[in-house]
């Protein structure tokens, strides 16, 4: 029989346990300096390492060659320790001797010297489920207990430790394991059980675990057995239901471009998969707050990050704006899903709200403007739109060209942040602002000349260059207009009687974020 990779890899010194270095080095530090305390609580989710940590105290209190944070792990102790068969360790689960009874008669036997080791190590699992009168009975003994013994409680939900028990013992909280740290431990251990694998099966593993390395070695057991010896991606991702990123990616796609019928189609090939929805917006979710990082942040997506193309071309293709509601769209909608009629209905339900609410300017109606009383009473005015005339911005015609060559999508982004800077009857020369570099990425300026050589009917050459701005661009005239009907909206707001009267008579304020002039 084959032991599972849980207990098969469960650490068994400090060095070995992933994810909670600021534990361990608190830890290490006392004992190396042998200052000891009597009693500890860890709290932390489920397949953090707290029963485990537990145990590797047990191992450096009791190891023959002393106190120490480097156990042998070879001596009788050591090895009794990680087989669970050493006498002076005592393991009591709390889930199932909750009652008071069950802690007076531990607390007898505390008093007694131990059998083989230096120290008797209690261990309480779950240690939140004891009952209120088996901690009052334990709380004299925890406070000044026997000087050879060791007290360690381990809990989920320290919430319901009470306080008088908290104020007894060092505190330590153990952390998530982060997706990279279980994804680089899964890889060292297939590599060590020598089974082949792909590397991209391991980051749908590691999201599935949340944090838990427990659940990842598990579910790495299960994607083995599935997978017939060997863990592929794509055996992975059927195993869990997983929704792939291409799937994602895809689905943004489709909004960029506002295709209804590309949406639904892609949610289509995601039902015949049988992949579960709520897990789709969850991990659309996630790939939202991604691309918001990365637009905000472009560092934080690493180098070395696989999917560092694919996020600087969405980044790039939708708009801060529309990020936001799309995020809030689909947290709402995975919140939403149990109510829907079935998942794929709430799903798509989803999808079609991002694109119902996408904003006027971007091909979908605008709301009809408000009446006046409401405006008055939410804080928006009317403005009238006035387009920027061309010779404010030179004898150039690029924002109405750019009108009609009907660009779509990031070809259409790559357009609109550039300004013109020279055209002849062969050459054309944009400049485009440092800030939005990323969009010469990909094969959106090959599009957007054949675009060109279309309208003009000849072959041209088109060049792009970088500068610290390009005013002239229909994004950045756009931007210009924008804040002037937003000046205007404020303007308006503060001249209305109605505004005036509640300002002098309440002491109010017009609060500017508020303001949304009429489109």
């Amino acid at each position: 029989m084959t032991q599972v990779l849980a207990r098969k890899w469960r650490p068994r010194t400090f060095a070995e346990l992933v994810g909670q270095e600021h534990v361990v080095r608190a830890l290490e530090n006392a004992l190396t300096q042998q200052r000891l305390h009597h009693a500890y609580l860890f709290t932390g989710t489920r397949g953090v390492g707290k029963t485990t940590l537990a145990r590797i105290i047990a191992k450096a209190l009791n190891c023959e060659t002393g106190v120490t944070a480097t156990p042998c792990g070879k001596c009788p102790a050591c090895t009794e320790i990680d087989a669970g068969r050493f006498l002076d360790l005592i393991e009591l689960d709390a889930a199932s001797n909750t009652q008071v009874d069950n802690m007076r008669e531990m607390l007898e036997n505390a008093l007694y010297a131990p059998t083989a080791g230096r120290y008797k190590v209690y261990i309480i699992d779950e240690a939140h489920m004891l009952s209120r009168n088996a901690f009052n009975s334990m709380l004299k003994t925890l406070e000044e207990p026997p000087a050879h013994v060791k007290f360690i409680l381990a809990t989920t939900d320290p919430q319901k430790i009470p306080v008088t028990v908290l104020s007894r013992c060092l505190q330590f909280n153990l952390k998530q394991i982060p997706q990279l740290q279980i994804r680089a431990r899964l890889q060292h251990i297939l590599d060590a059980e020598g089974v082949r694998f792909e590397p991209a099966a391991l980051p749908p593993i590691a999201r599935a675990a949340q944090g838990s390395l427990r659940d990842a070695l598990s579910l790495l057991d299960q994607a083995i057995a599935h997978g017939g010896g060997s863990v592929t991606e794509a055996s992975a991702r059927a195993m869990l239901g997983a929704v792939g990123q291409d799937h994602l990616h895809a689905l943004l796609r489709a909004l960029a471009e506002r295709d209804g019928a590309a949406l639904l189609a892609e949610a289509d090939r995601m039902a015949e998969r049988s992949l579960s929805f709520e897990a789709a917006l969850q991990d659309l979710a996630s790939l939202l707050h991604r691309l918001a990082l990365a637009q905000t942040v472009p560092d934080t997506i690493g180098e070395d990050d696989p999917d560092r193309a694919v996020l600087g071309e969405l980044a790039a293709g939708i708009a801060p704006d529309d990020l936001q509601l799309y995020y809030q769209i689909a947290i709402q909608g995975r919140g939403d899903i149990g109510l829907a009629p079935d998942e794929y209905a709430g799903f798509t339900m989803t999808l079609l709200r991002m694109l119902a609410f996408a904003p006027a300017e971007q091909g979908v109606p605008a709301v009809a403007p408000p009446p006046a009383a409401v405006r008055r009473a939410t804080g928006t005015a009317s403005a009238a739109p006035v387009a920027e005339s061309k010779k404010n911005h030179g004898d150039s015609a690029w924002p109405g060209l750019v009108e009609q060559l009907g660009l779509t999508a990031m070809t259409l982004e790559l357009a609109k942040h550039c300004e013109l800077v020279a055209r002849n009857e062969s050459r054309i020369e944009l400049r485009i602002a440092q800030t939005h570099q990323r969009l010469l990425n990909g094969p959106y300026q090959e599009r957007l000349k054949a675009a060109l050589e279309n309208h003009f009917g000849a072959r041209l050459r088109l060049v792009i260059s970088a500068a610290d701005n390009a005013g002239g661009s229909p994004a950045a005239i756009a931007n210009r207009e924008k804040q002037r009907q937003h000046a205007q909206a404020a303007a308006a707001i503060e001249q209305d009687p109605f505004v005036r009267e509640l300002l002098e008579n309440f002491d109010g304020r017009v609060v500017d974020s508020s303001i949304k002039p009429v489109q």
